[in-house]
């Protein structure tokens, strides 16, 4: 098994996610705690991921990583989140360690709707780098997995720049240290 497929096979299971949320825009720190629940997506509920985002369909759907993600979120305030959504990755390009592709979902989580965002991972300190454009903002997600069973975590949204310009303007930024329980 290779990095990028040990990376996946280790994210299953059930997580336990203190974070930290630092709101630029209005200078708030919100602190929540989440529970993940990941469980491998099936072929067909891959071939589903791929409809949902009219994204051609593909042969070697076995050897792309799929998800089920359940998730629990409870805020310092009492605010609560609950979602459940299908996502997987479509690599298309590597340079050395680095290795490039379409990150899919069935539900975002800013908008609801399917959508296709960018991926990148670097084989030599486990780090999955998403970065998607939704309507208002770009969101950067980095996961670092440090041992299979402690996963580092760190958002920025940034607001949405106009077209051909670079990301500049961090509206929010979040921490997380996410710990295997399961």
């Amino acid at each position: 098994m290779n990095v990028f497929e040990q990376f996946f096979a280790d994210c299953v299971g059930n997580w336990q996610s203190d974070r930290t949320y630092h709101y630029l825009t209005h200078q708030e720190i919100e602190r929540s705690q989440t529970t993940f629940e990941v469980t491998p997506l099936t072929n067909d509920g891959k071939a589903q991921v791929l409809s949902d985002n009219a994204y051609q369909q593909l042969d070697n759907l076995e050897g792309l990583p799929g998800f089920n993600l359940g998730f629990y979120t409870i805020s310092e305030t009492g605010e609560e989140k609950r979602r459940n959504l299908n996502l997987m990755f479509v690599p298309k390009s590597e340079d050395g360690a680095i290795l490039e592709g379409d990150y899919l979902r069935d539900r975002a989580y800013e908008e609801e709707r399917p959508i296709i965002s960018h991926f990148s991972f670097d084989s030599t300190n486990r780090e999955l780098l998403m970065t998607t454009n939704y309507t208002r903002v770009v969101s950067v997600d980095s996961i670092t997995l440090t041992n299979p069973s402690l996963r580092i975590r760190k958002i920025l949204n940034y607001e949405k720049p106009s077209s051909g310009q670079p990301l500049q303007n961090v509206l929010l930024v979040g921490f997380g240290v996410e710990k295997k329980v399961t």
